[in-house]
């Protein structure tokens, strides 16, 4: 324990090459919009701290109504590995939970907890079949309190995830799909490499450097603190390719 903070032990976040990487806690003004999630209980998580999603009939890809042709998605290319601290793997405000890890990123729920969007679905292959994005996460400029509703109209980086806790894969793992977007007037189009741009500004806000998106190989690894409410995070970053 650290003098004024609580630490969280390790939490690991695997990212997806070319496309994925990820770990978190919160304050309730600031997520209106999100439900609170059921401690998870029984949870079986393999060594790699997640199951694959596409060994049980799952996608890495986003399922995204109404596109033409039909059947496109957007890559899931953040996992935080559900061998992460138990405290942070809690959609939850209190107790240095998921929430308040995202704070400490500089990420926090929809602007005044309004949703705004297209809902996406994911199967991650844990028999929970297709299910809707738990919610959308925006980059606040630095204002935990209304710096989502900049990212809504001057757009930037945003994510949507989903907890793989379904009764054959019960992993506990977050699987993320984070993209940079172009303001509203623009319809929130996705930038030139806007997929990979989201997630390594991830983890650039997580190690405090520029993370060199053309120079990322299988396992390149990251480490870093964040810190938010007196609550400090070590996440440990991992590159993966394959997915």
């Amino acid at each position: 324990m650290l003098p004024t903070t609580m630490a969280k032990s390790p939490f690991f976040l695997l990212l997806c090459l070319p496309s994925m990487a990820m770990a978190i806690d919160y304050d309730d003004n600031l997520w209106p919009s999100l439900p609170l999630l059921r401690k998870r209980a029984s949870r079986n998580v393999p060594e790699q701290g997640f199951y694959d999603p596409r060994s049980n009939g799952g996608s890495m890809l986003t399922v995204v109504e109404g596109t033409f042709p039909p059947g496109q998605g957007e890559p899931i290319n953040m996992i935080i590995s559900g061998n992460s601290d138990e405290d942070v793997l809690n959609d939850r405000e209190e107790d240095g939970g998921l929430r308040n890890y995202w704070l400490s990123l500089e990420f926090a729920g929809e602007c005044l907890g309004q949703h705004s969007g297209s809902d996406q679905g994911a199967n991650l292959g844990d028999d929970n079949g297709t299910k809707n994005e738990t919610a959308v996460i925006r980059f606040n400029y630095g204002n935990p309190q209304l710096g989502t509703c900049q990212e809504t109209v001057d757009g930037g980086n945003h994510f949507r995830y989903w907890v793989q806790d379904g009764s054959q894969a019960n992993s506990g793992a977050i699987f993320m799909a984070a993209s940079y977007e172009m303001p509203i007037a623009s319809q929130h189009d996705i930038v030139s490499n806007g997929y990979n741009l989201a997630r390594d500004y991830i983890v650039g806000n997580i190690t405090q450097q520029t993370i060199p998106s053309v120079n990322l190989t299988n396992s390149t690894t990251y480490s870093g603190t964040t810190s938010f409410d007196g609550y400090t995070y070590q996440t440990d970053v991992l590159y993966v390719s394959g997915f």
